[in-house]
């Protein structure tokens, strides 16, 4: 058989045999995906979506590398196809790995879930799950571009170069790339002493929101009108911020109301404590009412309520503020803050003189 019909065979074999394994695990793809519950977590499913897709492309690579050496090819053209071969080999097994890492990602997060009221450990898990799949993510792609590239002589020299001047290559690459590793070390720190956790509750720059993502080199925070915040992930190490779930959810509201030295306060505490019983915001281990302070036309009256989370404390202040502002207003309306003088020593009205008072010139 002459060399270009047996290289020919060889391929279509090859492919052919590739083309009908990626055939089957479409089908295998598709079929699943209309029987799939994706409300609930399945391993086999987390599989089939990650790699399902990457396989259908690394099989017929792979058979098409078994295949090669067994063609009768001149060295000319076999090299340069070799070497594709090869790269794309490696590009489809590095795109496997990192799917496996998100197979990974996945069990977790189901073992690990923050749909519950008390989820401090899965935050602390996610978090560290979270930087740990992308420096992975980053290590593989780091390996197979090296791979790729040390496939070639002539980088293999430049490799070997730059080995023989790492002195100076080392400390001109450390200045330049400095600010990199400084957030690269900053999120190691964050990952492993967490000062923040992915859904935590932070004030930072003056803005209210939740930790929505931690990547290797900046931190997404969602704030309450859904506009996103992006910071270095250096800055929750070199400055000050709030952090309201650091070790719990749970929140104390204050809200202060203003009232007239007139109102009776029984009345207040039994109309607090009334509608703290009628709503489910409020988590039943705190309420305190006090009056704080005493001001020259007011008083100032302080309301102590807890919550299991932020934005179930938020709500409960609004909705204390306005049921206690509007039982003020129906019941005790002159007890709202207002203004009293009193006016005296005032000269007494006389009657306007008659004109007959007035001397005639």
């Amino acid at each position: 058989m002459p060399s270009y019909a047996w290289n020919a065979l060889t391929a279509a074999v090859a492919i052919a045999i590739g083309l009908a394994v990626k055939l089957i695990i479409t089908r295998i793809l598709k079929y699943y995906e209309k029987k799939a519950d994706y409300q609930n977590y399945s391993f086999f499913r987390s599989f089939i979506v990650h790699l399902g897709v990457p396989f259908t492309y690394f099989i017929p690579l792979f058979l098409l590398n078994i295949a090669l050496p067994l063609m009768r090819m001149n060295k000319l053209w076999y090299d340069p196809l070799n070497r594709i071969v090869d790269i794309l080999l490696v590009l489809s097994f590095a795109n496997i790995l990192i799917n496996c890492v998100k197979v990974a990602e996945d069990y977790v997060y189901h073992v690990y879930d923050l749909n519950k009221a008390d989820n401090l450990k899965e935050r602390k898990v996610r978090t560290q799950l979270t930087f740990i799949r992308k420096l992975f993510v980053a290590i593989i792609i780091f390996v197979t571009i090296a791979i790729i590239l040390l496939s070639f002589e002539s980088m293999r020299k430049i490799g070997t170069g730059l080995l023989t001047g790492v002195g100076i290559g080392g400390i001109i690459i450390g200045f330049a790339a400095q600010t990199s590793l400084g957030n690269l070390l900053a999120g190691f720190q964050i990952a492993f002493t967490q000062p923040i956790r992915i859904d935590d509750v932070l004030i930072a720059e003056n803005e209210w929101g939740r930790v929505e993502d931690i990547t290797l080199t900046y931190v997404v925070m969602r704030l309450w009108d859904q506009r996103r915040l992006i910071l270095p992930i250096n800055y929750f190490i070199t400055k000050p911020f709030q952090n309201w779930t650091r070790i719990s959810a749970d929140l104390i509201g204050t809200v202060f109301i203003y009232m007239d030295y007139s109102i009776p306060l029984d009345p207040i505490r039994e109309e607090f404590v009334r509608l703290l019983g009628l709503t489910k915001l409020w988590d039943k281990k705190v309420q305190v009412v006090q009056v704080t302070d005493a001001k020259e036309h007011t008083i100032e009256v302080r309301f102590l309520v807890s919550s299991g989370n932020s934005s179930d404390a938020f709500d409960l202040r609004c909705y204390i503020r306005e049921n206690i502002i509007t039982f003020i207003q129906k019941n005790y309306p002159e007890s709202l803050p207002r203004l009293r003088a009193e006016f005296s020593g005032l000269p007494s009205q006389q009657p306007p003189p008659e004109i007959s008072d007035f001397k005639q010139p």
